[in-house]
């Protein structure tokens, strides 16, 4: 029987080698692997994507290993750890898009005047973002209000949906609720993707609801930038702990990676003379500050690690107020930028 996943399988690893210079364009080819850091594209030998060999298999090509964490699978996994796709039909497009096959229409469906783009792609994270409103007196407004953040109104990265469709895992229908978009943006400043953070019908918290926060298109090396980056920037995980920094120290550049995943992952602009990477307290935040040092010293930019006092940021903020989060600040940033704490 036809299997149409398990033919675009067999494509990708027809063509292995233009899929590995797409979504891990920091490895090489050695012989018949293509070899990479991890799955985060980070520059390294640890993991090998096998480049030629038999159809199905351990050994087949398409399949790769990373020797460091034991991680293994095949192309449509590498794919979907590089673009953030968690649907599984949106893979399976974003597949056939690097293929140059068409995109399916159902038999007896009527051909649409003009083709959406499926959900979870970036042009689809371009239309909800357009169809969203500034923040400024709405329920956005009074959520961040509730955490202590009185800047999201004037920033541009964010928008408010009174209406954007939820719907929990393994739940048929999709239910419409406020919530606080925000633009997951790349180097160039061009909308990548968007995060959705899904609000209580006051605006005092989150819905209560399982999945609260959700993003789609492509994210990895990405990130909502707050604030434009100067020759210093300020990286970390959760847009409100973000927003922390900036409420504290308006003067430095903030931007969120959404996840400790993520964060390791951010790439870093050019021209960065110093970079401060703002961690949450876990093992997770630990080790994404880990890589993404790595990867600055590496490049030459120096790196210093902020803490926070209690869980993360906004915590702090809460508990204690914008001025002694100032202060705690102050004595972890370097002395050259301490002026702009006050800014």
């Amino acid at each position: 029987m036809y299997s149409e996943t398990e033919d675009l399988v067999r494509d990708l690893a027809a063509n292995a080698e233009s899929v590995c210079r797409a979504y891990l364009p920091a490895g090489r080819r050695e012989g018949s692997y293509w070899i990479v850091g991890d799955l985060q594209n980070n520059p390294g030998r640890s993991l090998f994507v096998r480049l030629a060999g038999p159809a199905s298999g351990p050994g087949a090509a398409g399949k790769f290993t990373d020797g460091a964490t034991g991680e293994h699978g095949d192309l449509l996994d590498i794919i979907r750890e590089r673009t953030g796709i968690s649907r599984f039909p949106d893979l399976l497009a974003e597949a056939r898009a690097h293929l140059g096959r068409p995109q399916p229409v159902l038999p007896d469906a009527p051909v649409p005047r003009k083709a959406k783009a499926p959900g979870g792609t970036p042009a689809a994270a371009a239309r909800l973002f357009a169809a969203s409103m500034p923040v400024a007196d709405t329920l956005a407004d009074t959520y961040l209000r509730a955490r202590g953040l009185t800047h999201g109104g004037v920033m541009g990265a964010l928008r408010f949906h009174p209406k954007c469709w939820h719907r929990d895992e393994g739940q048929t229908k999709s239910i419409p609720r406020p919530a606080l978009i925000a633009a997951v943006t790349d180097g160039a400043g061009a909308l990548r993707g968007v995060h959705r953070t899904w609000l209580a019908p006051d605006g005092q918290g989150k819905a209560r609801v399982e999945t609260q926060r959700r993003a789609m298109g492509h994210l990895l090396g990405n990130a909502v930038r707050l604030t434009p980056h100067d020759d210093i920037l300020v990286v970390g995980e959760g847009i409100e702990t973000m927003l922390s920094l900036s409420e504290a120290a308006p003067g430095l550049p903030v931007w969120a990676a959404l996840s400790s995943g993520h964060l390791g992952a951010v790439l870093l602009p050019e021209g960065l003379q110093r970079l401060y990477i703002a961690i949450d307290r876990d093992p997770a935040g630990q080790r994404a500050a880990e890589r993404l040092s790595a990867r600055a010293t590496k490049a030459g930019v120096p790196v210093r690690v902020l803490e926070p006092l209690l869980g993360d940021f906004n915590d702090d903020l809460r508990a204690n107020g914008k001025e002694a989060l100032r202060q705690h600040l102050v004595g972890q940033i370097g002395r050259e930028d301490r002026q702009r704490l006050l800014a």
